[in-house]
């Protein structure tokens, strides 16, 4: 059993590629390890956002993480901003951290780069993760590719800091999904899908009705030549529809190409839409049970509870590491 340490930001929509990339594999992991799934709100505030948004954003990732088949019987669910030992760690770790290996973070040159006005939370946004997972012992942290760079900061603050203290830190390592971890838009299909596309086309909304699901699928783009074979680099838009239709119905990729050898795209994404329903419509129906319900704040309460013992315990080590208290020490001979 390992702990698992994850979480996503409750800022826009959640979209398909969020499930098939994150959320599914959360569940699949929640079962043999000892997990914590957070809505990672502080890293929302990075960037300026409605503060009514970011509520009821919050709120809805919470039920979404809920429907989607996280059991707060196996996993321990909160809201990041409600344990409040993540901001404190941060801050210790932006003190050991260089400002030249946060400049290097490839996140924050993307999100800096023609802004005059880049605000300081999102240049130390790297330390504030590494609190996040350092924080409770983390041994696995599943990430997509585009957070490999962070998990390699994380494991480098850690070990600075066992070395430069004395032994506190575990150093995690990144579980990568091999499949499913990057779902591409269904516009532009070697970007990856994200929910901050301005074009609704673009991605699949947890949340989309069944007909706005398949309208989008059956406009999405493909090619020209009509083969339905997987070939990320000369067909993304067909292999990406066929990695989507297989992650949604658990049907290897080479088995739904020899199913579609002889049939048409038309057809095809008709088939990729009723399966992308099918997955989603049960997780609609449990999502719309929770949302305004006493059941979600009292699992969210109690996830709060698991997660503020671990982390002030482990907190209260760190700081011990660090000089961080009022009582005097031995000065070793």
């Amino acid at each position: 059993m390992a702990t698992i340490f994850s979480g996503i930001k409750p800022t826009g929509v959640v979209t398909l590629g969020n499930y098939l990339g994150a959320m599914k594999q959360f569940v699949d992991l929640q079962d043999d390890n000892n997990a914590y799934y957070c809505i990672v709100d502080l890293h929302s505030i990075t960037v300026q956002l409605d503060r009514v948004e970011l509520m009821n954003n919050t709120r809805k990732l919470a039920a979404l993480y809920l429907a989607s088949g996280l059991d707060p019987e196996k996993a321990t669910i909160f809201v990041q901003s409600e344990v409040k030992a993540h901001a404190q760690l941060g801050w210790m770790l932006t003190c050991i951290a260089g400002m030249g290996e946060l400049g290097r973070m490839t996140q924050y040159k993307d999100k800096s780069q023609g802004s005059e006005n880049v605000g300081a939370g999102l240049f130390v946004y790297p330390t504030l993760m590494a609190s996040d997972i350092l924080l409770y012992n983390t041994e696995l942290v599943p990430v997509g590719d585009d957070q490999k760079q962070h998990i390699e900061l994380t494991r480098d603050l850690a070990e600075r800091f066992n070395k430069r203290y004395y032994e506190t830190f575990t150093i995690p390592e990144p579980l990568i999904q091999k499949e499913g971890a990057r779902i591409m838009s269904l516009t532009n299909p070697v970007k990856k899908m994200s929910k901050s596309d301005t074009n609704a086309k673009g991605y699949i909304s947890m949340l989309d009705e069944p007909n706005v699901i398949r309208k989008k699928i059956k406009s999405a783009v493909t090619d020209s030549s009509g083969v339905i074979s997987f070939d990320r680099e000369n067909k993304p838009g067909i292999s990406n529809l066929l990695e989507i239709y297989s992650l949604s119905t658990g049907t290897p990729i080479d088995d739904l190409v020899k199913q579609y050898e002889n049939s048409n795209y038309g057809t095809f994404k008709q088939d990729v839409a009723e399966a992308v329903v099918a997955l989603l419509e049960p997780i609609q129906a449990r999502y719309h049970e929770l949302i305004d319900s006493p059941e979600l704040d009292e699992i969210l309460d109690a996830g709060r509870a698991k997660a503020e013992a671990v982390a002030n315990k482990n907190l209260a080590k760190i700081e011990k590491a660090m000089g961080l208290s009022r009582k005097r020490a031995k000065v070793k001979k």
